[in-house]
């Protein structure tokens, strides 16, 4: 076996880590009773904006943004992007391991790779949001 196939089991195994830690998480978060806010269609893209702004929230509101602040800036909600990214690096140094570096094949994992990384960089916007809740509380 190759250094990639190293990577591959590597990568593989923290792949099960972090989706047990994923499914940990979403198990807690959808254990909570909803709240009639939370139940509206586009209400967290609503109550961010509003947070973002400054504009002034109302209790439910508060509330609200105050628990979707918590859980997504928890470190388990960071488990799923990692999930999601050791998914693509196994299916990189897999495929690079079986089909070698002249195959296109293996580069399909880089786009997991890249929609991680989008989601790891939005919910640390939305974790900086802690200071303006604080403020607009």
């Amino acid at each position: 076996m190759s250094l990639f196939g190293y990577l591959a089991v590597l990568a593989g195994a923290a792949l099960v880590l972090f989706a047990g830690l994923a499914f940990v998480f979403v198990n807690r978060v959808l254990g909570r009773a909803p709240t009639p806010t939370s139940e509206a269609v586009g209400s967290s893209a609503t109550v961010f904006r509003k947070l973002r702004k400054g504009e002034p929230l109302s209790q439910e509101e508060s509330d609200f943004a105050a628990q979707a602040v918590a859980d997504r800036g928890s470190l388990l909600a960071f488990s799923i992007p990692a999930a999601i990214f050791s998914l693509g690096c196994v299916f990189l140094f897999g495929g690079l391991e079986v089909h070698g570096p002249h195959s296109l094949r293996p580069y399909i994992g880089v786009g997991p790779m890249f929609g991680a990384t989008n989601m790891t960089i939005r919910l640390l916007r939305i974790a900086a949001l802690k200071k303006r809740l604080r403020a607009v509380a």
